[in-house]
């Protein structure tokens, strides 16, 4: 007997078949004599409350770490090049050897979250221009070995002119790596990230901005920090901004990043990091140092923010039944 289903109005769904579903039979009589089963309760967004989606296995430490390390690596290799070219070479090392380590923290934080290091290679296998992963694997591809080579040839005291254009041409890349991420993470379903993939790369990119001006001022004396400086102002302005415009358009869906201590925390870290280093930052070592440290934690809590919102707009099922409910009215 064919069997087909009867979808209910409280979105509970039930199997009859034909027999059973024409008016008048023996099978309609023995339905109308059986007692209501029990199923969802009214008001409920999914079936008896349980989520939509599977929980994303991404571990806090390692995405959330990499999409920090990733963005202040990126930054910092632009920065590096502005210095370079600006004849600021204390500030020019600053941004290479952070650029090098932020990139080896990355790595391992990607490498760890991938479970073998052979997975990574497997991905330059194929270029998927539609595929945020593919698009990222060869963007770090690019930019690894010049900010590895700019890095090293620093530290290394060897090889100027090799170094020189090696930190010019991290610094080219370096606004893809700072912002392949939000794309990356604007691909999945998780409801709060792929809403907000409009104002995502401008977040992505001001928060590493500031994480890179910040950390500038913290390492670089005042006589080069000048750049520094100004980079923190604007990307700690476009974090802001972005944030504001991102929670607004979403609405009720922005409800887990509105509520996040960790997102708050670095809003007002950044800002206050960059309105300490513009007007103190000038003069007082102790300022400089006080609001790099304070634009590098709130651009870590910013990360672990919309990391740790996304994850709570996955598990419950409102945000991801209602949202889908208004986009079709």
């Amino acid at each position: 007997m064919t069997s087909q289903t009867d979808v209910r109005l409280d979105g509970s769904a039930g199997l009859r078949t034909e027999r059973e579903a024409t008016p008048g039979s023996a099978g309609d009589r023995q339905e109308r004599r059986r007692p209501p089963q029990a199923g969802p309760e009214k008001g409920y967004d999914s079936y008896y409350g349980r989520p939509v989606l599977n929980e994303p296995t991404w571990q806090e430490h390692d995405i959330a770490g990499y999409l920090f390390l990733g963005g202040l690596a990126g930054a910092s290799s632009t920065l590096a090049a502005v210095a370079e070219l600006t004849g600021r070479p204390r500030l020019a090392r600053v941004g290479r050897v952070a650029a090098l380590c932020a990139l080896g923290g990355s790595f391992y934080s990607l490498i760890h979250d991938l479970g073998r290091p052979e997975r990574f290679i497997n991905m330059l296998r194929v270029f998927k221009v539609t595929s945020p992963m593919s698009v990222g694997t060869w963007i770090l591809t690019a930019y690894g070995p010049q900010a590895v080579c700019a890095g090293a040839a620093d530290l290394a005291g060897r090889l100027p002119r090799l170094g020189r254009v090696a930190t010019v041409g991290a610094g080219l890349a370096g606004p893809a790596v700072a912002t392949y991420t939000a794309a990356l993470i604007c691909d999945t379903a998780v409801p709060a990230w792929h809403e907000g993939f409009r104002e995502m790369p401008f977040l992505f990119a001001g928060s590493a901005a500031a994480a890179a001006g910040g950390l500038g001022m913290l390492a670089a004396p005042l006589s080069e920090a000048g750049p520094a400086r100004r980079v923190a102002m604007l990307g700690a302005a476009v974090e802001c901004v972005a944030a504001t415009r991102m929670e607004r358009r979403l609405g009720p869906l922005a409800e887990p990043l509105k509520r996040s201590r960790l997102l708050r925390a670095g809003e007002a870290l950044s800002l206050a990091g960059a309105l300490a280093g513009v007007t103190l930052g000038r003069r007082s070592r102790i300022a400089a140092v006080a609001a790099g440290a304070a634009l590098l934690a709130g651009s870590a809590c910013t990360r672990f923010g919309i990391f740790r919102a996304g994850m709570e707009s996955a598990n419950d099922p409102k945000y991801t039944v209602q949202w889908q409910r208004r986009k079709l009215a």
